[in-house]
């Protein structure tokens, strides 16, 4: 049995597709299933167990033995959320009480961390670092990832087999319900089609021209696989990051984009919003040799055949992973 938490959101809906695809039959899929807008992201998935999150650890208490690994994907995803209480309870709270049975009951975790915990930038994107104390996010969300980051590094007490992934900007099918927090290409595709044209945020920095904002972009098929891997060819315990490892600007991503759609290029500059000026990422880039000694055959789509796949096998035709 793998259990999967987030089971309704955007990766997790795809990791269940990923175990259907390896043939994984007993699957459970824990998430809160009363949420409308998330239920086209399962409801063509057949055979998965569905566990409400509020009836997850006592599920998870009962069936201990026949669990091969628990994959924690469920969190407050929303980086303009300003209440720390809420990523306390759903990011914080739950996520080690998680931890707590896999490392009481044996059971081996990989858990979504997230780039946001780097913060500006000013250590780096390196998940080498000695000290993670030292990394200031910008936002509630990165710092509820930060918090449990660190308070997982300092139990004695941990999993017989754990992995934390930092996942950098994530992509891909099964984000529709997203809304603002959709990806940059979902929002690329929705406004081209549209109106034919995109609006991109001017820099607000000398040193980045307008468009070349750059992000490490990877696509969910990348971190489905990826976490594939890691369940059944188990690396040492830690945490690292899950980008490209190759930055990319929002021009690059957004010419890929009117190139998937075979429309021509028109594009607009606006100032980004006040509300998120302030802890606005100019550059992420995943520093990615940890991973890769560990997973020497990794490879990533680029983002170029990334979009060309989501854009015209999913977002073109309205298409679930």
């Amino acid at each position: 049995m793998i259990i999967v938490t987030g089971a309704a959101g955007f990766i997790g809906s795809c990791m269940i597709r990923y175990l259907q695809d390896e043939e994984y039959s007993d699957i459970v899929a824990i998430d809160n299933f009363r949420v409308e807008k998330k239920e086209k992201n399962y409801i063509h998935k057949e055979g998965i167990l569905k566990i409400d999150r509020r009836e997850a650890f006592s599920f998870i208490s009962t069936n201990s033995s026949d669990i091969r690994a628990i994959v924690h994907l469920g969190a407050r995803t929303d980086t303009v959320e300003t209440d720390p209480a809420i990523f306390q309870d759903l990011n914080v709270n739950y996520s080690k009480k998680i931890w707590d049975l896999c490392a009481t009951l044996d059971i081996p975790l990989i858990y979504a961390s997230s780039a946001a915990t780097y913060g500006n930038g000013e250590h780096g994107f390196d998940d080498h670092l000695d000290d993670i104390s030292v990394l200031k996010p910008m936002n509630e969300y990165g710092r509820s990832k930060q918090i449990f980051d660190e308070w997982a590094l300092e139990r004695s007490k941990k999993p017989p087999y754990w992995v934390g992934l930092k996942f950098f900007n994530v992509y891909g099918p099964n984000e529709y319900h997203k809304d603002r927090m959709a990806s940059v290409i979902f929002h690329a595709f929705s406004q081209i089609r549209k109106t034919g044209h995109m609006k991109l945020f001017r820099s607000h920095k000398p040193e980045f021209k307008d468009g070349m904002q750059l992000r490490d972009f990877i696509y969910v098929k990348d971190v489905c696989q990826c976490i594939i891997s890691l369940i059944y060819q188990p690396i040492d315990s830690g945490i690292y990051n899950l980008g490209t490892g190759q930055a990319r600007s929002f021009l690059d991503l957004v010419n890929a984009t009117f190139e998937a759609m075979e429309i021509e290029r028109q594009i607009e500059y606006i100032d980004i919003p006040k509300d998120i000026r302030d802890n606005y990422q100019y550059f992420t880039e995943a520093e990615m040799g940890k991973l890769k000694h560990q997973m020497p055959t990794l490879n990533f789509y680029s983002l170029e055949k990334g979009v060309d796949d989501y854009v015209k096998n999913y977002l073109l035709p309205g298409k679930y992973l």
